[in-house]
């Protein structure tokens, strides 16, 4: 099991304790004119009350080097605790990942739900982004802003991303101890100028937009627009197939 993998496995594995029930085994094979066999697969499970759906997207394609996984937890439409993401990938030169907590709600105007959301992963975000081994990631200010500034996105080389593993359960923990415990009162009634889920539906949209995030016509060409427009569809919300 590549190191990739093994992160992308740990967290989904983390992720499957919660109530949720996976729809086919996987949802979906993924293929490509590079290879007569799939080139990966995505996986899907379904949940109710405060998750909605758990998303596990893998591309392994050594022709080109690409070892690519990525998993996303999604909070029910009117939560507001955050949405969950990790990627975490070997390009053949480096590997790389992206860790965060997506946020619900403007964090810079509500400061209880930053606090209670966010604060607690600060010491894991300075001890992570202070590690030898790491260099900036290519991703864009529009990017960024989607994002929370507790994300963790990193290039790095085989120690630092072997290191990451208690980073990713930090975060891991802290946002299932969210679900588990739900938002104080307080927070959740500080959030009533917010219509969580309209927001929500355009952020998605926003996130896994071609549009914003390169990456999106990389997989296009790997595996063709239909797939990876699936794919997008699926990470936004909109009906499973």
């Amino acid at each position: 099991m590549s190191l990739p993998f093994a992160l992308a496995t740990r967290v989904v594995d983390a992720l499957r304790a919660l109530p949720v029930v996976e729809v086919g085994s996987p949802y979906r094979e993924l293929r490509s004119p590079m290879s007569p066999a799939p080139v990966g697969t995505m996986r899907v499970w379904e949940g109710s009350s405060h998750i909605s759906r758990v998303v596990y997207v893998g591309l392994v394609v050594p022709q080109i080097n690409l070892d690519s996984h990525m998993v996303f937890a999604f909070t029910a439409p009117k939560s507001g605790i955050p949405h969950f993401t990790l990627d975490s990938v070997h390009g053949g030169e480096y590997y790389a990942y992206h860790l965060d907590l997506i946020p619900r709600a403007e964090l810079s105007s509500h400061l209880s739900y930053m606090d209670t959301a966010y604060h607690p992963l600060t010491g894991l975000y300075e001890e992570a982004s202070q590690r030898e081994g790491l260099s900036r990631a290519h991703i864009g200010p529009r990017q960024h802003a989607l994002m929370s500034p507790w994300m963790l996105v990193h290039r790095a080389d085989e120690a630092a991303f072997r290191g990451m593993d208690a980073i990713v359960d930090g975060y891991v923990s802290h946002w299932l101890g969210l679900v588990e415990a739900g938002l104080p009162a307080d927070v959740v009634a500080s959030l009533g100028d917010t219509d969580l889920a309209a927001r929500d539906a355009a952020v998605r949209a926003n996130l896994f937009s071609p549009a914003v995030d390169p990456v999106w016509a990389q997989v296009s060409r790997l595996i063709g627009e239909p797939a990876s427009d699936e794919i997008r569809e699926v990470l936004m919300g909109g009906p499973l197939a």
